[in-house]
């Protein structure tokens, strides 16, 4: 499944996607950014990323995977992905769950290249 995601504005930026595309059979997830750059993430590594109240917790609360929980087969096994307006996406994973909104913003910033990984080490 690819998506197109929408260009938005003459003055593209990393955290713009320009394609989206989700091969369910290999769990994994590819976005190539505006600017060029490529992300890919394997459906575990993203089922970690949920960011939604039930798996990061919400009032002060920790959520279900803060519990350091196993996932099963299931709960990695992406099923779909739809685009929330232009800027996230919502994946569907194989035990229902699908209330995770990961902005696009989110995703470029966890990007797991050497390149991202490095930068992100300069920074702090």
């Amino acid at each position: 499944m690819t998506l197109h995601a929408n260009a938005g504005s003459a003055d593209p930026s990393a955290t713009t996607p320009a394609r989206i595309h989700a091969d369910r059979a290999a769990g994994l997830l590819e976005i190539e950014w505006q600017d060029g750059h490529r992300t890919t993430y394997a459906a575990l590594e993203l089922r970690w990323l949920c960011p939604c109240a039930y798996c990061r917790g919400e009032a002060g609360l920790p959520g279900w995977l803060d519990t350091a929980p196993t996932l099963t087969a299931d709960q990695t096994r992406l099923v779909d992905v739809h685009l929330v307006g232009s800027y996230a996406i919502a994946p569907s994973w194989g035990d229902g769950h699908h209330s995770g909104f990961y902005p696009f913003s989110l995703l470029r910033d966890r990007c797991g290249c050497a390149t991202c990984t490095a930068s992100r080490e300069v920074r702090s």
